[in-house]
C-alpha cells in the first residue's frame, strides 16, 4: 500500500462566499472548496477544477491532497465530493486537515475479484466497510476473493484482510459477501409466475401459446369430426 500524499495542488484562499460567488469561482473552471480540522476555524478555498478532478481520481473515494495555500501546505482529506448529477462537474469539496501519522475513520470500498463456479453467483452485501488507518496509507480497497467459489462461500467482516496499521471497525457478524445458487431460467420463470399469481396478475398469451392452443383445439376438433364418421 502506497504512501497516498503524492497529489499536491495550489489553492486560492475565498473571500466571498454564498451560490453567486460559487458561481463565479466555476466559471472560472476552479472548484470551492473548504478545509476543516483540528480545531482551527474552517479555511475557505478555490481549487483548479482540472487538477482537483484528477487529484480525486487519482486518490479514490478517500483522496489525501497537499493543498498549498499563501505558503503553507496542508495535509488534506477528502471527506465529501458535491458533483453535478448530469454533467460531472465538481461543485464543492469538503476536506478535514491531518497530520502523518494520525489515525483516521474513513468507509473503504469493498472489491471482488475472481470467478465463482457456473452454478453460483456473487451477492455483495456491503459496498464499504469502516476502517480505521493511518491517514497516509488508506487501503484503497479491501480486496474479496471468491475464485471459484461454490454456493455457501461467505466472507464476514472479521475475515477481512488488510495491511498493518489497518483495522475493520465494521462489526465482526456483518455479511460482506455472500456466494449463492444462480436460478436457472426455469427457476426464474416459476418464480416469476407465483409472484404474479399472488399479486393477482394475469399474463397475456403469447402468439406461440395461442398457436399451441388453436393446434390443440383443431386437433380435438378433427378427432371428434372421426369418431362422428366412425358412428356413420
Amino acid at each position: 500500500m502506497a504512501d497516498k500524499t503524492d497529489d499536491k495542488i495550489k489553492a486560492e484562499a475565498r473571500t466571498e462566499f454564498g451560490k453567486g460567488a460559487a458561481r463565479r469561482i466555476r466559471r472560472a473552471d476552479k472548484v470551492p472548496a473548504v478545509i476543516y480540522g483540528h480545531g482551527n476555524e474552517p479555511i475557505h478555498i478555490a481549487l483548479p477544477g482540472h487538477d482537483a478532478m484528477m487529484a480525486l481520481k487519482h486518490g479514490g473515494t478517500n483522496a489525501l491532497l497537499h493543498v498549498e495555500l499563501d505558503g503553507k501546505t496542508y495535509l488534506a482529506l477528502t471527506k465529501q465530493v458535491q458533483s453535478d448529477p448530469i454533467k460531472g462537474f465538481l461543485e464543492h469539496i469538503d476536506f478535514v486537515e491531518v497530520k502523518k501519522g494520525e489515525k483516521v475513520t474513513v468507509e473503504v470500498g469493498v472489491h471482488v475479484e475472481g470467478e465463482v463456479k457456473s452454478d453460483a453467483m456473487v451477492v455483495t452485501e456491503l459496498n464499504t466497510v469502516s476502517v480505521e488507518a493511518e491517514a497516509t496509507n488508506i487501503p484503497e480497497w479491501v480486496t474479496i476473493d471468491v475464485e471459484d467459489a461454490e454456493a455457501g462461500f461467505q466472507v464476514f467482516a472479521r475475515d477481512l484482510s488488510l495491511p498493518a496499521g489497518s483495522v475493520v471497525l465494521t462489526d465482526d457478524d456483518a455479511l460482506v459477501v455472500n456466494v449463492i445458487h444462480a436460478p436457472t431460467a426455469e427457476e426464474l420463470e416459476a418464480e416469476l409466475e407465483e409472484a404474479e399469481a399472488e399479486a393477482g396478475i394475469e399474463r397475456d398469451e403469447s402468439d406461440e401459446e395461442a398457436a399451441e392452443a388453436a393446434a390443440e383445439e383443431s386437433g380435438d376438433g378433427d378427432a371428434a369430426e372421426g369418431e362422428s364418421s366412425d358412428e356413420d
